[in-house]
């Protein structure tokens, strides 16, 4: 924690202040203006800044436990105690006050929550994540199916990737948006031991195409 508290001590002088820097900073109490959503897990491994380049005010961040993108809540769901409204509230403001024109969902290798799923772990000790995931994540869908052939369960993550994006085209800010060509949502894959980030391509089949961007 010691280096962590030392860089937070450390940030406004060595990075804010560097007169390359200021205008930019400064520029973001007038408010933020990000280029696209990013929706990915909330493993330390991935760093959406890192990965992309970006800079503050570029990205707008939805982290949540194996990248899962819940149902849009319903009017009979909304408030229920358990309820995940915080993802739909993240999306909606992206997508219906900061309008961003791009949604990007980010899968990675050697996810815990992914290869739980298809591994069929007992998570009986963690019920947050177990109720997380058996809520958000369809008895029958596709990704609870596989089987994992390797250790970065990469087909199970893209699988699941797919699926999520999917499901935001289900959110009506995201249907409404898409159905009028302002907005364009893009599933990606990154390996978390090599740094390589690929997209998904149209396929002739029902295997996930991923290809470098």
């Amino acid at each position: 924690m010691k280096s962590l508290i030392d860089n937070a001590r450390s940030f406004a002088a060595t990075h804010v202040a560097a007169p390359q820097n200021t205008a930019a900073f400064q520029a973001l109490g007038a408010g933020q203006s990000p280029e696209a959503l990013f929706v990915t897990c909330s493993d330390s491994r991935v760093v959406p800044a890192l990965i992309t380049g970006a800079r503050p005010g570029e990205l707008f961040e939805l982290r949540t436990a194996g990248n899962v993108v819940p149902p849009y809540p319903s009017g009979e769901d909304t408030g229920r105690e358990g309820r995940p409204m915080s993802e739909a509230a993240t999306i909606e403001y992206a997508v219906c006050v900061l309008g961003v024109r791009d949604i990007v969902v980010c899968g990675h290798s050697h996810c815990g929550a992914v290869g739980a799923l298809v591994r069929g772990e007992d998570l009986s000790a963690v019920p947050a994540v177990r109720d997380w995931l058996d809520h958000s994540v369809a008895a029958d869908a596709a990704v609870r199916s596989l089987v994992p052939a390797s250790a970065d369960v990469a087909e199970a993550v893209q699988t699941h990737v797919l699926a999520q994006v999917e499901r935001l085209r289900a959110y009506p800010c995201v249907r409404e948006r898409i159905a009028d060509g302002s907005l364009t949502l893009h599933a990606w894959y990154y390996e978390v031991h090599t740094g390589t980030v690929t997209a998904h391509r149209p396929s002739f089949d029902d295997r996930p195409a991923f290809g470098p961007l």
